[in-house]
């Protein structure tokens, strides 16, 4: 049988990523590998805190072993899994296939072995993604298409008409009702074939969190494989609990960083520039009709003039 990592990366979330692995092994039964929870330098105790909890719950010793290892440096969410995709498996060998799962993400009975068996069975499908639901039930947004100039301005404008013109370049796809093949997935639930990774590479580190698993699944599309969303497998999402995405005051630099990272190693510094251009129209467009509309502003506070500000440092300070 082909051997399963399960990845999960914490910070700050012990109990949660507990949790996590407590499911992850249930789901894991009857498939050979092994389970690592990467602390990805917390600094709060965690890593100490989730080292005797698996010693304590034996977790070492099952027949899934589970280890704790220490990154040693916050590098973001691409380069603390790394850390546990290159330890391997305890015993020093290559699994087969890497399963990334958020520390807030609890995946339902089946699905994990959803993904498994699809890259069993479809050998020219390098990643596979679930059905993802927040604890209210409500979907998430888990299918997605490659960001572009088109996209940008249909996600900022939010106008129907020209949603229906660009149709087909949304990037947050309508949540599809069956397994399909998508662009890219999101790293909350990913399973990766460990043969594609070794051909492209793991995570690009630049990124500290978002976008990462964008320009991954980018890399596998180039070198000829399909990116898959499987919709048998269904996994639970908390969401935003590590990054406090919902309670944003700001957009943070990171974010702003790692899209205009995106776009230029993907389509070099010019289709950034058109890129950027185009998501700062939109969003003009957008504010133009908050002021006739009663509307939500949708945004962080002061997106739109923090965006401007980073483009400015980004394309004309380099310039300098």
């Amino acid at each position: 049988m082909k051997t399963l990592l399960t990845v999960i990366l914490n910070w700050r979330t012990a109990d949660m990523t507990l949790r996590a692995a407590e499911v992850a092994l249930r789901e894991m039964k009857g498939i050979p590998g092994a389970l690592t929870i990467v602390d990805n330098d917390s600094g709060d105790g965690s890593y100490e805190k989730l080292s005797a909890a698996v010693a304590e719950r034996g977790w070492d010793r099952n027949e899934i072993p589970v280890r704790v290892i220490q990154s040693g440096h916050n590098g973001g969410f691409g380069a603390g899994n790394n850390v546990g995709i290159r330890a391997g498996l305890p015993d020093g060998g290559r699994p087969d296939y890497v399963y990334i799962l958020n520390s807030d993400a609890f995946p339902t009975e089946g699905a994990i072995r959803a993904l498994y068996n699809h890259l069993n069975e479809n050998p020219q499908t390098g990643f596979t993604g679930s059905y993802v639901h927040g604890e209210d039930g409500t979907p998430h947004r888990a299918a997605f298409r490659f960001p572009s100039i088109a996209g940008e301005f249909e996600g900022s404008v939010r106008f129907g008409p020209v949603s229906r013109l660009l149709h087909r370049y949304i990037v947050a796809q309508p949540i599809p009702e069956k397994t399909t093949r998508v662009d890219w997935l999101v790293g909350a639930s990913l399973m990766m074939r460990q043969s594609v990774l070794d051909e492209i590479g793991l995570f690009d580190k630049t990124f500290f969190l978002y976008f990462e698993e964008t320009e991954l699944c980018h890399r596998a599309a180039v070198a000829g494989y399909s990116s898959d969303f499987v919709r048998t497998s269904t996994v639970m999402h908390i969401g935003s609990v590590s990054t406090g995405m919902k309670t944003w005051a700001r957009i943070p630099q990171y974010w702003l960083d790692s899209r205009f990272y995106y776009f230029t190693k993907v389509h070099g510094r010019g289709y950034a520039a058109l890129a950027t251009l185009s998501l700062i129209s939109g969003s003009i467009l957008w504010r133009l009709r908050l002021l006739f509309q009663r509307k939500e502003r949708a945004d962080p506070p002061h997106f739109l003039r923090d965006l401007i500000a980073h483009s400015a440092r980004s394309f004309f300070g380099r310039c300098a």
